[in-house]
């Protein structure tokens, strides 16, 4: 069964996008931020190319580099890890009657996590804890309500994404690593439903 979505509906999906590099001019030459640019747009994670360019181009260390790279090699079993928290905090959601029923609905919950992983890599990669667009965090939010998403366990599979993330290195990258996923929880926190 396909569930067709309404005109509204696709157009919020397409103003919903969360990063912005608008700031990110003063640190890096145009030709890098359209590396992150591109990679948005095709709605991926950056590539190994891409990366090697952002390093040559960064007064950013090593490190935030290359935990980009394990992070994106990692994201599969770091999203699994989100979802079974999310499952387990919330056991009726994928049944019907829950906020993730039917199984499309879930399944573009997980989705999100991905996206939401990606776009803290490219923060990472960036060296910025500041990437998400108001704007486009605003469309999301009208969006999650349009959908009636449910936000609690969003929030906790964001939670989970950050938890995940943090046990796969080490402690003193964890402490440097929060607040690219607490700036994005913090975004996610504030959403609200009129």
């Amino acid at each position: 069964m396909t569930i067709q979505l309404s005109e509204h509906i696709l157009e919020l999906i397409a103003q919903a996008r969360i990063v912005s590099f608008a700031s990110w001019k003063d640190s890096y030459p145009s030709e890098v931020i359209q590396l992150f640019q591109r990679a948005d747009d095709e709605s991926r994670y950056l590539n190994d190319a891409d990366l090697g360019q952002i390093q040559a181009a960064s007064s950013e260390g090593d490190s935030l580099i290359h935990t980009a790279q394990l992070l994106r090699d990692r994201a599969p079993e770091i999203i699994d890890e989100a979802r079974n928290q999310v499952l387990a905090q919330f056991p009726h959601i994928t049944q019907p009657g829950g906020g993730l029923y039917p199984p499309k609905r879930a399944e573009n919950c997980w989705r999100d996590f991905w996206h939401f992983l990606r776009c803290i890599t490219y923060g990472i990669a960036g060296g910025s804890s500041q990437f998400t667009s108001s704007e486009g965090l605003h469309y999301m939010n009208l969006l999650y309500q349009e959908l009636q998403v449910p936000l609690e366990a969003m929030v906790v599979g964001l939670e989970g994404i950050k938890a995940a993330s943090l046990k796969r290195v080490g402690d003193l990258e964890a402490e440097t690593l929060a607040p690219y996923f607490e700036h994005l929880i913090t975004q996610l926190k504030a959403f609200s439903y009129d």
